[in-house]
């Protein structure tokens, strides 16, 4: 799995992308705690959940139905999250999805119940190019640790930092097209 630390890139690249008229503060909050929710868990571990199980790491709270109902939710109080239910729904859903979908990047552990409760079957993507995060603060604490958050760099920070920038160009570009043309700038 990627790290806690990486999982926010996600919502974080579309609230600086789409700005702040579209994804107020209180809705890219919303944001980071959807992306990073699935990671609970990993409580189940402690509480006797075998690995490999739909209540497992990496199971139901990693999946896309999974991130709709927290995406229902939110819009539920779309005025508290300052945002129209439809770009509420949205933004939380992406950023709900983005977990199980990053992870499903990886190149460890059991792959991801993207599907449930439709499917139990676990799932990896077709490119598992991000390093898997251990588990634990001693082991994080490790050169392995660094070569994770390297390759976090590279795979998830970078294309997140592109898309912002995409996003916030497109942004600017339209509003420079609504912009209406100043009669004293010397045009015809």
């Amino acid at each position: 799995m990627p790290t806690i630390l990486s999982h926010p890139a996600v919502p974080l690249a579309l609230g600086a992308g789409l700005g702040a008229r579209a994804i107020p503060p209180r809705l890219l909050a919303a944001g980071v705690v959807a992306c990073v929710l699935p990671d609970a868990d990993v409580i189940g571990h402690a509480l006797g959940v075998p690995w490999g199980s739909d209540f497992a790491h990496r199971g139901f709270t990693h999946s896309l139905p999974f991130a709709l109902g927290l995406a229902l939710l939110g819009a539920a109080a779309w005025r508290r999250l300052g945002a129209p239910p439809l770009t509420v729904l949205s933004f939380l859903f992406a950023a709900g999805a983005s977990h199980g979908l990053l992870d499903a990047c990886t190149n460890g552990g059991s792959g991801i119940a993207l599907l449930w409760p439709l499917s139990s079957e676990r799932y990896f993507a077709p490119f598992r190019v991000i390093e898997v995060s251990p588990i634990g603060v001693v082991r994080f604490l490790s050169a392995r640790g660094l070569d994770v958050l390297a390759s976090e760099l590279v795979w998830v920070w970078l294309p997140a930092a592109l898309l912002a920038a995409l996003l916030a160009a497109a942004r600017r570009l339209r509003a420079n097209r609504r912009e209406p043309l100043d009669p004293h700038a010397g045009g015809v």
